[in-house]
């Protein structure tokens, strides 16, 4: 089982909109060299929904390919169509990923026992080990505790990236699905409590521009250390919460941009670039953070 800090990978752009292979290299080996525990390539936070299906494709294999073994890879395999999300996982338990992330179908709304037999389908037919991915402010529909104890009993379902920060949650998941179901935050807020209950780890955004103290934080939380975990946590909360202060991924890429861990910050419309006063919050909790010096 992973465990530990997973980074949610931005996919970076040159300033054409074009991917950026050369600084998707260098993002690979910042995380490999900062102790994060896996890259997830094309999700939420990769601008899934506004690259083309090649490209998608193409940014999980060259992941792959930069992370040469050192790093797993989950690939971002989501749908809201069943058999859409199928072909893509398929496609990917070809390509040297541990696993797929699989959001839950948005826009037309499932009911349980539908998100129940969507993921049934995709995990007895795609060969790739599913993490199911819930994150109802995005998608209008919330995967229920009792759902994900169903599917949890499902062969080639592994794992939840439980995103409603909902730490109530927590302790019911983890009763309901057992020791070996691996449990993730998907809120970076909450992540560290989310541990300290029994969670498994974070797909984090922060961990895109802070990725060595993300790490040390996973290990301390998953040690039952709550005061050193709470102590590093509590300097970054400041950038758990302004990495969301307009629409993500716009102020984690400029961020990104800022460090010099990309070379630009572009976005794909409908998303826009960070606003003055965005860019003005994002320099206040990157310094805070110790990432960036005072200005």
């Amino acid at each position: 089982m992973l465990r530990g800090s997973i980074v949610a990978l931005v996919t970076p752009m040159l300033a054409s909109g074009d991917i950026d292979w050369t600084s998707l290299a260098a993002l690979v080996e910042y995380h490999v060299g900062a102790g994060t525990s896996a890259i997830v390539a094309v999700g939420t936070t990769g601008e899934s929904v506004t690259l083309s299906e090649q490209e998608h494709i193409a940014v999980v294999e060259k992941a792959v390919e930069f992370a040469a073994g050192r790093i797993p890879v989950i690939a971002g395999c989501g749908s809201n169509s069943t058999a859409h999300a199928i072909a893509l996982s398929r496609r990917f338990a070809q390509a040297g990923v541990v696993a797929g992330l699989s959001v839950t179908p948005y826009y037309n709304k499932p009911t349980q026992e539908g998100l129940y037999r969507h993921y049934c389908a995709i995990a007895e037919a795609s060969g790739l080990p599913q993490i199911l991915y819930n994150v109802p402010g995005r998608t209008c529909c919330d995967l229920k505790p009792e759902t994900v104890a169903r599917l949890a009993k499902v062969p080639g379902i592994i794992g939840l990236k439980e995103a409603t920060g909902d730490l109530s949650r927590t302790p019911l998941l983890r009763e309901l699905c057992g020791p070996d179901f691996a449990l993730y935050s998907g809120d970076d807020a909450s992540g560290c409590d989310f541990m300290l209950q029994g969670g498994d780890g974070v797909i984090s955004v922060t961990t895109n521009i802070a990725a060595p103290q993300m790490a040390d934080m996973c290990r301390a939380a998953l040690a039952g250390d709550a005061g050193q975990a709470h102590d590093i946590n509590n300097r970054l909360m400041p950038l758990h919460q302004t990495l969301f202060c307009e629409p993500s991924p716009i102020p984690v890429k400029w961020a990104c941009a800022r460090l010099g861990l990309m070379a630009t910050a572009t976005l794909r419309l409908p998303l826009t670039d960070l606003t003055p006063e965005g860019e003005q919050a994002m320099a206040r909790a990157l310094t805070t953070a110790e990432l960036m010096a005072s200005v």
